[in-house]
């Protein structure tokens, strides 16, 4: 049997837009052709079933589908279904936050105002199946990350950090403020630009891409090609990554409503503060 998967076309693939059409969780137009939709809607009947939310539709998700123990699952429920331009669903996660029954793609364009949506159907399946394969699929931490990305890269996609006067002295070669910041595990140039914030989270220094490319079983690939740090998958991952490493301090500063703290323990300061809370209250205040 093979496994359908984003780009997967033919009857299998409109079986399987119609079993999750049946079974509420909408995967878009009816067309016979795997997109973002699809991968959306599967993932959310993944996440309900408590399977493996990787969006692929292999033979443990295909006979889930078929069994009448899933049949209410995503029908009946307002939240559990992805809508119809491309929502998905993220449930059933570890924490003490409730967990998320759903988010939709209208839900985060207004955590992201002025973001083109597209953007957003592109990457939030992404996003969320992330978090979802590291158990952060609640409430909390979901809007922890999509404020994360508002807070450093508002455009939702995975993005290099431009020049600035924080990270380059004018006249000089680009992130030369970088070159020798031991702090971030730099050795020199050309280490500053090699370096660079890229992703959703701006990852940025020599140590970080050691230390997050092997966390997410990249081994040394990033130091060798730092550019696969804006590649969606692994970006979505990286962002994950870095949470998960502060998760329970995070965790710890939300249960009191401190986003400050929150914020300053990704970003080390205060930078995107605003941004960040502006879209973690407004997701609060929709998602249910």
């Amino acid at each position: 049997m093979s496994v359908l998967k984003l780009d997967s076309s033919g009857p299998e693939v409109t079986a399987l837009q119609t079993r999750l059409k049946e079974l509420g969780f909408d995967p878009g137009t009816i067309d016979g052709k795997f997109g973002r939709a699809t991968e959306a809607a599967l993932i959310a009947f993944q996440l309900k079933r408590n399977l493996p939310a990787d969006g692929k539709a292999g033979p443990q998700t295909l006979s889930a589908l078929q069994t009448n123990a899933g049949a209410s699952a995503g029908a009946g429920t307002s939240t559990g279904a992805a809508s119809s331009s491309s929502s998905a669903s993220a449930a059933t996660a570890t924490g003490a936050a409730p967990a998320l029954a759903g988010i939709t793609v209208e839900i985060v364009a207004k955590m992201f105002p002025g973001t083109k949506v597209e953007n957003i159907k592109a990457n939030l399946p992404i996003v969320l199946r992330a978090l979802a394969d590291a158990g952060m699929a609640d409430k909390n931490m979901v809007l922890m990350a999509l404020g994360t990305i508002r807070a450093e890269t508002a455009s939702f996609r995975p993005i290099n950090e431009g020049i600035s006067k924080f990270n380059t002295t004018p006249g000089s070669h680009p992130f030369n403020l970088y070159d020798n910041r031991g702090d971030l595990g730099n050795k020199g140039v050309p280490d500053g630009d090699r370096f660079k914030g890229r992703g959703f989270i701006q990852l940025t220094g020599r140590a970080n891409y050691k230390e997050h490319g092997e966390a997410i079983g990249l081994g040394n690939q990033l130091i060798d090609n730092p550019d696969l740090a804006n590649d969606p998958d692994i970006a979505a991952r990286l962002l994950v990554s870095f949470i998960k490493n502060k998760e329970q301090a995070i965790r710890k500063a939300l249960s009191v409503g401190d986003l400050k703290k929150a914020r300053k323990l990704v970003n080390g300061g205060s930078h995107g503060l605003a941004e960040f809370t502006q879209a973690f209250n407004t997701g609060k205040n929709l998602i249910k």
